[in-house]
């Protein structure tokens, strides 16, 4: 069995595979990897999830691991929006000081009612359901993913896992179920978020659909806005790794 962990970690670029160094370390390289050898370069991230859009998440985010940091994006979102500020007061460019989740909040990996592990599979569907909502992985797509994968060093078992989430129809209504309590809700869509920047109708429209599923208010969607746009920085070399890869309902609760 593969470690969730890991493979969240690996999806938001946390690591280059087999190199133990950051994608933020290691920029360059990892571009000229991507050009010798898409799928060995971050394939999870550049292929999967689309980070050819041009951002990556940086700084304190990439350096908290992936679990610690959508925990940590979502509580910073979710106080943001207790507080009454306005999104664009709290949104700072570039690298915004982020801690993970306090151990004593329902945001805190430890308090998830279903398990670390299980919940950390639900983000990760949730990131390649995001991925897949613009049509961009396709049957070509996921062929050729297939045929190298093995290249990004993940191992058998979370490959399989990964093909099946790309070959499997988008059922929103078992995503949302995986989220049992409103902090997983709220980490769900910040998972989401995280993995594509909403540059066309489809993505948005999708954010938007899974938003309302999810019950969020749309005052506490624009602090997750806010939040990760302030945590996403222009990817240098992004597109070009890219091309070289292939290419609502308020909530009272809240």
């Amino acid at each position: 069995m593969f470690d969730p962990k890991k493979l969240l970690d690996d999806l938001l670029g946390s690591q280059i595979p087999g190199t133990g160094s950051t994608v933020r370390e290691k920029g360059g390289q990892a571009v000229q990897m991507a050009k010798d050898n898409p799928l060995a370069a971050g394939a999870l991230a550049a292929v999967l999830l689309g980070t050819g859009a041009g951002r990556q998440i940086t700084g304190t985010a990439v350096k908290l691991g992936g679990l610690a940091a959508i925990g940590g994006l979502a509580y910073k979102a979710y106080q943001n929006y207790k507080s009454g500020s306005a999104p664009a007061e709290t949104q700072v460019a570039g690298e915004p000081e982020l801690l993970p989740p306090p151990a004593d909040t329902a945001f805190h990996p430890s308090q998830a009612p279903q398990g670390e592990d299980e919940f950390t599979l639900t983000l990760v569907r949730a990131m390649i359901s995001a991925a897949k909502a613009d049509g961009h992985i396709d049957d070509g797509e996921r062929q050729k993913i297939a045929g190298k994968l093995s290249l990004a060093g993940i191992g058998s078992d979370a490959e399989k896992f990964l093909m099946s989430e790309l070959e499997t129809p988008l059922d929103l209504d078992t995503l949302v179920a995986g989220a049992q309590t409103d902090a997983q809700k709220l980490e769900l869509y910040t998972a989401s978020r995280l993995t594509i920047d909403p540059d066309t109708r489809a993505e948005r429209g999708y954010l938007d659909l899974l938003a309302g599923r999810l019950g969020l208010p749309d005052a506490l969607v624009d602090h997750v806005e806010a939040t990760v746009s302030a945590a996403k920085v222009p990817a240098e070399g992004a597109s070009e790794a890219a091309k070289a890869a292939s290419k609502t309902a308020p909530n009272s609760r809240w």
